[in-house]
């Protein structure tokens, strides 16, 4: 058991990408949301009057249709009206944000279903520590290890006792592997990934002496 808890550490920082990449209703979820970064920036922009702020979540190609949708939320007259002009401004730029990403716009979601491991990981920048998000992480591979461990386990057991226990054994054991085997693949690929683009360190050139 301790075993596992020592390979559930190591893993966090894996499982957390791994999430993200492979779950794209996170990733939906997160942009799509009037709570989301996306929106907050909005907002920021419209009660500044500067589109600047939301400008870095679109490409360049798409920043005058941002521009257009922010001036006329911006002067539309009427509480009404200028309500319904914000929110197609904030369903425009999410729109195209998503579109930059090649993931697909369903329209915005209420406030409040961003997936509680995304929120803890923006909170994580607003107190400047990363513990909270590793705590709901780590606690997520430890559960997901432990069940498939446990049973796994038990099916160890009885394997032989029949060919329908054994058949549980074997498809507890390939969700077992798979699954720590999908968890180093993802750690190792974006190990790989940060060594890459680490700046690389040339080593100093050799003098060489005559005899």
């Amino acid at each position: 058991m301790k075993r596992i808890n020592i390979f559930a550490g190591l893993m966090v920082v894996s499982v957390a990408c791994f999430g993200l990449l492979f779950s794209p209703r996170f990733v939906a979820a997160h942009c799509d949301t009037m709570d989301g970064p996306v929106v907050q920036d909005a907002r920021k922009a419209l009660v500044s009057k500067d589109v600047t702020p939301v400008l870095k979540w679109v490409q360049l190609k798409d920043e005058k249709g941002v521009k257009a949708a922010f001036k006329k939320a911006l002067t539309e007259q009427g509480k009404k009206q200028q309500q319904v002009a914000e929110k197609k401004f904030f369903e425009s730029l999410v729109k195209v944000h998503r579109a930059g990403e090649g993931a697909p716009f369903t329209g915005l979601k209420p406030a409040g279903e961003v997936e509680p491991v995304i929120v803890e990981a923006d909170k994580s920048l607003t107190v400047g520590s990363p513990d909270g998000l590793i705590k709901i992480v780590s606690d997520m591979v430890n559960q997901g290890v432990r069940q498939r461990y446990e049973k796994v386990a038990e099916a160890l057991k009885h394997k032989d006792e029949s060919v329908q226990k054994g058949r549980e054994y074997v498809a507890a054991y390939i969700e077992y592997t798979h699954y720590v085997e999908r968890l180093q693949m993802d750690a190792e690929r974006h190990a790989a990934h940060n060594a890459e683009a680490a700046p690389k360190k040339h080593a100093p050139p050799k003098h060489e002496h005559g005899h």
